[in-house]
């Protein structure tokens, strides 16, 4: 299936800013959830090599989103490279940590939970929760309900990738910009238009090869 074909069965075309909103809900009631200082969530750019901060809810909130760095730095690239969750109480005395990195947000946290952001064999980010009141520490029982949020924004991710990569493809050729009404609509349509519709934008694609 192509990205256009994709990004029609799921909806997305034109749908940046709502994804985009799904991701700051989720790091918000991540962050209330968790009595947390801040929470961010890092999408992967494979291109570069690098995490971009995507979203922030609490410090940072406002200076962060579109901020990038190395994907191999700090706690968040190694969960992502290892794909595994990490808690940590103490990033003072955590190897992995970059405290350098840490500076250059304007905000040094003292303690972490994170996880790897996950759509089949592909690693899309990391979701990060930082800094409880000092008499709260982060417990391995809770990672259990940072994986939920953590599957919430890797399925936000994936259509925010799919949308991207299609609005990428329409900007540059121009004979598609039909095909991106017809599909802007299909998502509204009953289950009969809908596969009509569908139909149409892959024969369509086939013409214009």
């Amino acid at each position: 299936m192509s990205d256009l074909e994709a990004a029609v069965a799921a909806g997305v075309l034109g749908a940046e800013d709502g994804f985009r909103s799904l991701l700051q809900s989720t790091v918000e009631v991540a962050r209330a959830i968790f009595d947390a200082k801040a929470a961010s969530i890092f999408l992967f750019d494979a291109e570069h090599e690098e995490l971009v901060f995507e979203a922030v809810a609490g410090e940072g909130a406002k200076t962060l989103v579109g901020q990038r760095f190395p994907s191999s730095t700090g706690v968040a690239g190694w969960v992502l490279v290892t794909r595994q969750p990490l808690v940590v109480d103490d990033l003072s005395a955590d190897t992995r940590f970059s405290r350098e990195a840490a500076e250059a947000t304007g905000f040094v946290p003292k303690s972490l939970m994170a996880v790897p952001l996950l759509v089949g064999e592909s690693a899309l980010g990391v979701l990060e929760v930082l800094d409880r009141p000092s008499d709260r520490s982060f417990t391995l029982a809770e990672m259990g309900l940072l994986g939920l949020f953590g599957g919430q924004a890797a399925i936000g991710l994936d259509l925010l990738l799919r949308a991207r990569r299609v609005r990428n493809v329409l900007a540059g050729q121009g004979q598609l910009a039909g095909l991106a009404r017809l599909a802007a609509h299909l998502d509204a349509a009953d289950d009969e238009a809908r596969d009509a519709g569908f139909a149409l934008v892959q024969a369509l694609e086939r013409i214009l090869r």
